[in-house]
């Protein structure tokens, strides 16, 4: 009998979804995540789009107000309310699927694992992480970025083991 394989949740840019806010997609050739969709491990999600935000849709990101955090899109509305549910609909469907491991786009306001942007529209980024990642880390599903499929392949295998 073939042991189970550990399910993956991904982001649906990296899988060529046109569902990031500017209506394209990141696509990520790597052979790791190939591997996986060959494999039928992959769970694909996209937070922003399961929150109810259309494609396209203008950019955000994440402002600290106060000391709270909240996500303001470009055009001056507030869209925490959409990222909360998306990342919580995610949440969800990494849970109903036994997902323990996700790879999130870097830098999106949902997805960012390490950095993010500072709110200022201008391109800067700084440490930090986005609401559906922040989400997952609380429920103890490992996060990975698009840049560290080696090292998820590595904990993916721990977890077969």
């Amino acid at each position: 009998m073939t042991p189970a394989r550990e399910k993956v949740l991904v982001s649906a840019c990296l899988l060529g979804a046109p569902v990031r806010y500017n209506g394209k997609d990141k696509r990520t050739a790597h052979a790791i995540l190939q591997r996986w969709i060959d494999e039928d491990r992959v769970v694909s999600a996209c937070p922003e789009v399961l929150g109810g935000l259309g494609v396209p849709r203008p950019p955000a990101e994440i402002v600290w107000i106060g000391g709270l955090r909240r996500v303001g899109a470009s055009d001056g509305r507030d869209v925490t309310r959409e990222f909360e549910a998306g990342a919580a609909a995610a949440l969800d469907q990494a849970q109903r699927a036994g997902a323990r491991v996700a790879i999130l786009k870097e830098s999106s306001p949902s997805c960012g694992s390490m950095q993010v942007y500072d709110g200022t529209f201008t391109s800067t980024p700084v440490p930090g992480e986005g609401v559906t990642t922040a989400l997952l880390r609380r429920h103890g599903i490992r996060v990975f970025s698009e840049h560290e499929l080696e090292a998820a392949a590595e904990y993916v295998a721990s977890l077969e083991r």
